[in-house]
């Protein structure tokens, strides 16, 4: 399940910029690499460990969001001969360029993860790597952990094996190019694949019972000195792009449990029948009609995230599903009891995000070690009881949340003192009665907190005529708040 993003406006940056600064000066985001990180960036773009396998023939492409230069991910797609695909996945070798301890390695492991706001971005690695040397740029000579995957006719996976591999990259689309592309025509026949394979992964998913879900990008923009909060819509393509990415990671979970040591992204409490009745009660909330037998997977896959109620309970099943998730460590064939991640329904792990995720640096070490039947690294080996604790301390959902929070906050700021028809979508009924919780609007599509001033518990998935009584970007705190008298 990819994050959504939040795009605004020039006009509304231009308002909101100071609460964003503000943002990251309480998150206390690292803006600036310290000089020594930077030498040594620019030092390791000079002189990477270059592979002995030379894989540069092979016309891979990249597809991503428009203005992206931290290329991770690179692909070819091919029919093999007597039937099924090959599916050819480079991803960014990392490891090439970062020493472990190092200056590189010290600060990566401070940062965790590339942190993405409306106005900027601030990444895992310096620019000079994350940007130039170490990302699957067109053209350009690329280290590579080059991922090779059997598909048969139905787009069921045969064999996986990924080693070290020398690349370059022939085009950079993005989603909208390439979606285009499709309908009129003028496609490849790579990226033809793509719409196939994506297609047949897509029907391979249902089958085993996983979710996806892509919700649509927000966007933020001012109208006749307003600010309004509209969402668009994700294209068909980077679905089919995700699905790609999810099989990899499928791929490299397997390889790691095969040889019993590796880090696991699991999840284990879609099942629990707590919060399963917890989303029952949210879709009743929202008019959504959940029949007695119906999946929760299959529920999912019948919601139009364009349509605003459905939208608001997969932005909940989703934030619900992902605080369950968790990262799990084994070695020496101490398998652990639960090696499924729930959304996806098999085992699974991050690994194809090296340039934005410290874990992926990790697990493609493993995988390449395991593939050509050798010891892991003992830099990784060392690393890996630690990785969980490292990767709870990203602040990617909490930046993401809080930034939302602001641009909520705006939307609503000139309509303090209305009253709004909500359904109460969240409740704290967990640390005792509950007189909190988070109420959704349909109009404008707004999750926010609300408090109970009657002294009566708020019901989750129930309707109420909520007041608006905050809604301050600047507020310390809870900068949208709703009651129910």
């Amino acid at each position: 399940m990819r994050r959504r993003p939040m795009h605004m406006s020039d006009e509304a940056l231009d308002t909101l910029r100071a609460g964003l600064v503000e943002l990251r000066t309480e998150l206390k985001v690292p803006l600036a690499f310290p000089k020594r990180v930077l030498r040594a960036a620019d030092k390791a773009a000079g002189e990477p460990i270059l592979p002995d396998k030379d894989a540069r023939h092979l016309p891979l492409f990249t597809i991503d969001p428009p203005t992206s230069k931290d290329l991770d991910q690179a692909m070819h797609l091919e029919r093999r001969p007597g039937g099924g695909y090959r599916v050819y996945y480079a991803i960014a070798d990392v490891a090439a360029f970062v020493k472990p301890g190092g200056p590189l390695d010290v600060e990566a492991h401070d940062r965790i993860e590339t942190l993405y706001f409306p106005d900027l971005k601030v990444p895992l690695h310096p620019p000079v790597l994350s940007e130039d040397a170490a990302s699957l740029l067109p053209r350009e000579n690329r280290p590579a952990l080059l991922w090779r995957h059997d598909l048969d006719a139905l787009g069921n996976l045969t064999d996986s094996t990924v080693s070290r591999a020398l690349v370059r990259s022939q085009a950079q689309l993005d989603y909208a190019t390439a979606q285009q592309k499709l309908e009129n025509g003028t496609a490849g026949e790579s990226l033809l694949l793509l719409r196939e394979i994506g297609k047949l992964r897509e029907a391979v998913e249902v089958a085993r019972g996983g979710i996806s879900v892509n919700l649509p990008d927000q966007e933020v923009t001012v109208k006749d000195g307003s600010f309004r909060l509209g969402y668009t819509a994700t294209l068909p393509v980077e679905g089919w792009n995700e699905q790609i990415s999810l099989m990899t990671g499928m791929a490299a979970a397997r390889i790691m449990l095969d040889t019993g040591t590796g880090i696991l992204r699991t999840q284990k409490e879609q099942a629990d029948q707590n919060v399963v009745k917890r989303l029952h009660d949210i879709a009743k909330a929202l008019g959504i009609v959940w029949r007695p037998g119906t999946s929760y997977a299959t529920l999912v896959r019948s919601l139009d995230p364009d349509r605003q109620t459905h939208m608001a309970f997969l932005n909940e099943a989703t934030s619900t599903m992902l605080k369950a998730a968790e990262y799990t460590v084994f070695r020496d064939n101490q398998k652990p009891a639960h090696t499924t991640h729930a959304a996806i329904a098999a085992p699974y792990t991050h690994c194809t995000a090296p340039l934005r995720r410290l874990v992926d640096r990790y697990t493609g070490e493993l995988c390449v070690a395991a593939c050509a039947d050798k010891a892991p690294p003992t830099w990784v080996l060392d690393a890996l009881h630690c990785l969980p604790c490292d990767m709870a301390r990203g602040k990617s959902g909490l930046a993401d949340r809080q930034t939302v929070d602001l641009a909520e906050a705006a939307v609503l700021m000139h309509r303090v003192g209305e009253v709004f028809d909500a359904a109460v979508i969240d409740t704290d009924a967990e640390w005792g009665r509950p007189r909190e919780g988070r109420v959704f609007l349909a109009d404008p599509a707004v999750l926010a907190k609300v408090e109970s001033t009657n002294g009566l518990d708020l019901q989750l998935g129930s309707s109420v005529r909520a007041t608006l009584q905050r809604a301050n970007p600047s507020a310390d705190g809870d900068k949208v708040l709703f009651t129910v008298p």
